[in-house]
């Protein structure tokens, strides 16, 4: 690419090239603007979720939640909308949001973002339905991107390439990933989770990796038929890696107290003094409400970095965020 965002000390951009600030805003705003079609046609209602939140807003690594004082309570800066989605399918059916993700992350480097635009869908569907929904999607963005050729044009980005993607992604099981990258001589076992590295290396074109080990995976992903794997899948795309994580969701009531409470987010909530009470309100709906149902979260500058083929996600979006920049 031809970009100059990531000069100067530290990685930090000093000169910013206003032109092209425009060209990523403007294909970010397709890519966004492409999702929301989708989700307009296919019966999907957008919800507006909370950015203060408990414990509940977190992904799978607490310890990487901005803590904050709100009004005497200790709140939290939202990750996921994932469960207030998931509260909602009950009545509304097919949920969407589209807001930040915020992540305590100290390292300033290629991979890591304090802040990013997190999209992320619930439905009212099994796997399957859940894997073409993220393909359909993540292809409706990429269409999108190519009507910015002159944008992609001013940052060095060949349509060509985009334009090779087709449908359907291939798609690997955990297990099988884990067998190829033993195969390129890669020390890594059945169980550990992927690294981006890992990702990368499997990533030659969009590939689905499904059925990961439950132990490595958010507490309400579904339990397969095999009962050490989920009903789970991880998106990676070339450059950047995961782009997106998804899962059919548990809903059995008793079985998802009992892997709550079995889980490594479990271990860290106690830590932090907290209690399964922080979930009561997400479990009583589980027990009272809840259908079968599945969703995902889409990491937007991953899949900007996929279509900007940079291994760098600070150059996926005009104003990225790290520890160093705040302006």
């Amino acid at each position: 690419m031809k970009m100059n965002l990531l000069k100067q000390t530290h990685d930090r951009p000093s000169v910013l090239n206003t032109e092209e600030l425009a060209a990523i805003t403007k294909i970010e705003s397709e890519l966004l603007r492409s999702a929301r079609k989708y989700f307009e046609e296919n019966g999907f209602k957008e919800v507006v979720v909370p950015h203060i939140t408990r414990v509940t807003g977190a992904c799978e690594n607490i310890d990487t939640l901005f803590e904050l004082n709100y009004f005497g309570e200790q709140g939290y800066l939202v990750q996921t909308g994932q469960l207030y989605l998931e509260a909602l399918i009950p009545k509304l059916g097919s949920v969407f949001c589209i807001g930040p993700s915020f992540r305590a992350e100290p390292d300033i480097d290629e991979r890591h973002l304090t802040e990013f635009t997190l999209v992320e869908i619930e439905f009212p569907g099994d796997f399957r339905e859940l894997l073409v929904h993220i393909e359909n999607i993540i292809y409706e963005m990429i269409q999108g991107a190519l009507k910015c050729r002159k944008e992609l044009e001013l940052l060095g980005v060949d349509p060509a390439r985009l334009e090779k993607i087709t449908k359907p992604f291939q798609r690997v099981t955990y297990t099988e990933a884990i067998n190829m990258l033993q195969k390129k001589g890669l020390d890594v076992k059945w169980g550990d989770d992927l690294k981006s590295k890992h990702e990368k290396l499997l990533a030659i074109n969009p590939t689905f990796i499904t059925h990961y080990p439950e132990a490595i995976k958010f507490f309400n992903m579904r339990r397969n038929e095999n009962p050490e794997v989920v009903n789970s899948s991880d998106l990676v795309l070339p450059f950047s890696g995961e782009a997106v994580g998804a899962a059919e969701r548990e809903f059995d009531h008793e079985l998802l107290v009992e892997k709550l409470e079995k889980s490594p987010m479990y271990e860290q909530l106690l830590k932090r003094g907290k209690t399964i009470e922080d979930f009561r309100w997400y479990l009583d709906i589980v027990k009272n409400h809840s259908v079968q149902h599945s969703g995902c979260g889409i990491g937007l500058n991953r899949v900007m970095q996929f279509i900007l083929g940079t291994d760098d996600i600070r150059a996926s979006t005009a104003f990225p965020m790290n520890k160093e920049s705040l302006m």
